[in-house]
């Protein structure tokens, strides 16, 4: 019975130290939000300074039918930008998001736009191929590279290439919310990207700088790329967006978190490929940045609120099982207000907030099981990861 009690008290203790830490991550959450919000009415200054900008090559890689595709590849037609062209690559002239992208191209004559076949990709990641060859024949020295699932507005390119015009800066990356396309299992993941992903971001530029990118977008400049031997520098990486942002900042050159952030498409209608995706994720991070993926246990709330509730409740403090409980939610509440809609203007996190309580939960477990091994799924394959 002793060791019961005692064993009680230490997971008691446990719940008080992880809705401490999950306490000061939200902290510093709000104030990497202050960051970023000053950070960005200074861009948004000097983006009204802009007299000319340069022309631009859009790359985009695609595979396949997706949820909303037709919608995501015409947003990126239509830009409010003086002079940019649209590569597209595919692995095959068969590929059926092709005839998508040739009905939506010919509505928009005055954009340039060609279509890549690169056959069987010969690296382990498809689109890192896709943008080596498309950077092998893009006609202008800022490159902009986006994932098919993704939906920008008309200011897009205006907002993330203005910072490239500093010789300083070599790349220029963007958050994103998520837009749920397949209901409750998406809406876990849309809800993540939104707010758990977005808070992971603040809070890195605010402790360290952008010393990495973020798929849905990066835009960067040639010469930067070459200064780090191009994409073929990333053919090895899992986590190539990462990479090519630590590649770029080891150079020598400044990394932007722009205030622009872009909608990336979920369509997950399954338990099974949201586990898969969400797994990918984590086990690429536990690869990419292995300490900080340790530490990140600690930044959520509802499994340490869970565990006070229960913990407190066999030990005969019911109220400070429910007090633990109640301020895990009342964090996650918050985060879900300042981050899902105070950045990323997601109306999922600011009018059904209570989604990301139970996101907070999954968030846990699929970092729990990130530790169970090495062979994450991607497309048709899986992949054994191993540290660098």
């Amino acid at each position: 019975m002793v060791v019961i009690l005692y064993f009680l008290y230490f997971l008691l203790a446990v719940a008080l130290i992880g809705t401490l830490t999950s306490t000061i991550f939200l902290g510093l959450s709000v104030a990497g939000f202050l960051k970023f919000r000053h950070d960005a009415h200074e861009a948004k200054v000097a983006l009204l300074q802009v007299k000319e900008f340069p022309p631009v090559s859009v790359l985009k890689p695609v595979h396949g039918m997706e949820a909303q595709l037709k919608e995501n590849i015409e947003s990126f037609f239509n830009q409010d930008y003086p002079s940019y062209e649209i590569l597209f690559a595919a692995d095959e002239a068969s590929d059926a998001a092709l005839e998508i992208v040739r009905e939506v191209s010919a509505r928009y004559p005055n954009v340039p736009c060609r279509i890549l076949v690169t056959g069987k990709p010969p690296w382990p990641i498809p689109p890192t191929y896709c943008f080596h060859r498309m950077t092998e024949i893009a006609a202008h020295e800022i490159l902009v590279t986006s994932d098919s699932d993704v939906e920008v507005s008309p200011n897009y390119l205006k907002e993330v290439v203005a910072p490239l015009l500093d010789p300083n800066v070599g790349m220029v990356t963007c958050v994103y919310r998520g837009k749920n396309a397949a209901g409750f299992w998406s809406a876990l993941t849309a809800i993540g990207m939104s707010v758990e992903m977005t808070a992971g971001v603040l809070v890195a530029n605010l402790l360290e700088g952008m010393k990495f990118g973020l798929g849905p977008t990066i835009a960067v400049k040639k010469e930067a790329m070459n200064r780090i031997g191009g994409f073929e520098a990333l053919k090895p990486y899992f986590s190539n967006d990462f990479m090519i942002g630590h590649l770029i900042a080891q150079a020598g050159y400044r990394i932007v978190l722009s205030y622009h952030s872009v909608a990336h498409v979920v369509n997950q209608p399954s338990f099974k490929k949201m586990w898969e995706n969400q797994l990918r994720w984590a086990k690429s991070t536990r690869y990419s940045r292995p300490k900080g993926h340790i530490g990140s246990g600690l930044i959520f709330a509802m499994p340490f609120g869970l565990l006070g509730l229960f913990a407190a409740a066999l030990l005969g403090k019911p109220l400070l099982g429910v007090t633990l409980l109640a301020a895990a939610v009342l964090n996650r509440v918050i985060e879900s207000w300042v981050i899902g809609w105070g950045v990323v203007r997601d109306p999922v996190a600011l009018k059904q907030f209570w989604l990301y309580p139970l996101r907070d939960v999954l968030g846990f477990i699929v970092w729990a099981a990130s530790y169970t091994g090495a062979q994450p799924a991607w497309r048709e394959g899986r992949f054994e990861l191993r540290g660098r």
